[in-house]
């Protein structure tokens, strides 16, 4: 199809009008446009209560709020975005928009299934935000036991069964990618053509399906005991305080997987199409998502060298960690491969894509210094377990999902955005990121604890700069919010094929129609073979 084929009056968002048609739809294109508006109020929910922290540790003394209040800070801060932005955010919405398309298909296995799935994240967040509106939760996101299940006079269980549900939400987005992915591929997309993106979306579904129930035992495990007073946890009963951490770690270690592997497929995409090579190693990319899957699964132990546990059990889980970076190095070392004398564009899907590798290579470098048992014990609950979670999830995650946002948004809408204002958000998330959350890592090597209002005053430049780059990391996410929505108005018409692709996807009109494809495609070449593009 050529970069400038016209673009269809008649295609999936003027197909049918009326809130009913978006409400009751089963288009998979619709319900991903849903998603992305469900979790962006919720990234912004969230990143809200991360501001307010921020503005607090300006100054050493706790001047702005109690630390009761802090503490309900730091707690739906990690509750919000983990559940209600990280973990749904590429899977929902640009595997909800993209798997069919790339793969050849008109739609997802389960079409209800799908909406039922929106509808479950809708409902868990109203819990949530029932929870916040009616004075919050103070137990962090991790609900550790003894604090969640006796001792919290905050709304614990409001806020356990909104996860709960949202759970749901995973479970059968999953397996509808599962199924869609094994049954519904076009002639010829056999499972060596697959694109990356969907490989890292079946990996991910994977864990969605079989890690998302253990967190739902174990959070069902916590409401009960706090309501009947039942001896699950509580050591006086009979119960075991660290069976909690064994059962939630075992889902929330995989979780992370759940949210970087969706962003390395995007990087994948990203890296090959603004490079215009054929990915380096595809089925070593490949089989790295599915490493990564398995290997996530073996690894929990690690969240719990100082808890107690044999140190037999540590020194295993300790060898296990530095083996699940292998696969993660695999991805960076081909992406880099595929670099390398790729004639290269600078868009700005490009800039968020080499944004993810480098901030995910230091928040996996120094994922590798929490794996070392000796290092951890010293910097165990402090500002470096921050810093690399955040380099991790934000400079990795968020920046793919950024990334991916402003490759298909043009495919999604139909519409082109300013790329000059994209770029500088691009540059500016860079830069703000990098000064919010480097300190910290010396803040954490220093012994500044996690979770504390007030500090020494020794710690108060590393926090004023920290802040500084959380005001700029603010401006850099608001950005996109204006120029995209006024691309929808404004924007010039997108071509069906803008930057080129070979994808599946490329290969009908911006927006798409309805059923995806006037005629069925059939695959006849490799994936990324751009040595044969026009």
């Amino acid at each position: 199809m050529s970069r400038y084929a016209a673009i269809s009056d008649e295609n999936y968002l003027t197909n049918k009008l009326g809130w009913k048609s978006w409400f009751f739809t089963r288009d998979h294109k619709r319900i991903g446009l849903m998603f992305l508006m469900t979790v962006t109020l919720f990234f912004f929910v969230g990143g809200t209560f991360a501001t307010m922290m921020r503005l607090e540790l300006m100054t050493p003394q706790g001047d702005l709020f109690t630390s009761e209040t802090y503490n309900k800070l730091f707690s739906m801060h990690g509750i919000i975005m983990v559940w209600f932005f990280l973990i749904p955010s590429i899977p929902t919405v640009f595997g909800n928009f993209l798997i069919p398309m790339m793969i050849g298909a008109r739609d997802l296995a389960f079409p209800r299934l799908n909406l039922l799935s929106w509808y479950l994240l809708v409902i868990g967040g109203i819990f949530e935000l029932y929870a916040i509106l009616t004075g919050g939760v103070d137990t962090g996101w991790t609900f550790y036991t003894p604090y969640s299940s006796q001792f919290a006079n905050t709304h614990v269980v409001a806020a356990l069964v909104g996860i709960f549900i949202s759970g749901f939400s995973s479970i059968l987005t999953g397996l509808n990618f599962i199924v869609t992915i094994h049954k519904l591929r076009a002639p010829g997309m056999t499972w060596r053509r697959l694109p990356l993106f969907v490989w890292s979306t079946y990996a991910t579904a994977a864990i969605l399906v079989l890690a998302t129930p253990v967190l739902a035992i174990t959070l069902t495990l916590v409401a009960i005991e706090r309501l009947t007073g039942i001896g699950i946890f509580d050591p006086a009963l009979g119960g075991d305080p660290l069976l909690f951490q064994h059962l939630f770690w075992f889902y929330s270690h995989p979780a992370v997987y759940i949210m970087i592997l969706p962003g390395m497929g995007v990087v994948s995409e990203l890296v090959t199409t603004h490079a215009r090579r054929q990915i380096f190693g595809y089925e070593f990319v490949a089989g790295a998502s599915i490493a990564i899957a398995v290997l996530g699964f073996l690894v929990w132990g690690h969240h719990m060298f100082v808890a107690g546990q044999s140190p037999y059990a540590s020194m295993i889980f300790s060898i296990l960690s530095f083996a699940v970076s292998i696969p993660s190095a695999i991805k960076v070392f081909n992406w880099t491969a595929t670099l390398y004398k790729g004639s290269i564009s600078f868009t700005s899907p490009m800039l968020y894509a080499l944004g993810f590798i480098g901030l995910f290579t230091i928040g996996g470098l120094t994922g590798l210094f929490l794996a070392t048992i000796a290092v951890d014990v010293h910097v165990t609950d402090t500002y470096f377990v921050i810093a690399h979670f955040h380099y991790i999830m934000v400079g990795g995650m968020v920046m793919a999902y950024m990334g991916a946002m402003h490759n298909w948004w043009p495919k999604m809408t139909g519409r082109l955005y300013h790329e000059g204002w994209a770029k500088f958000s691009a540059l500016t998330i860079f830069v703000g990121f990098n000064l919010t959350f480097f300190p910290q890592f010396i803040l954490g090597y220093l012994g500044m604890p996690r979770r504390y209002h007030s500090y020494p005053p020794e710690f108060q430049v590393l926090n004023v700069m920290s802040t500084a780059g959380a005001s700029i990391l603010a401006v850099g996410y608001i950005v996109p919010l204006f120029y995209l929505i006024w691309s929808l108005w404004y924007g010039e018409l997108a071509p069906a094929n803008p930057w080129n692709a070979t994808g599946l996807e490329w290969q009908t009109a911006s927006p798409p129609v309805t059923d995806n494809f006037e005629d069925t495609p059939i695959v006849t070449e490799e994936a990324y073979a751009y040595g044969k593009a026009s």
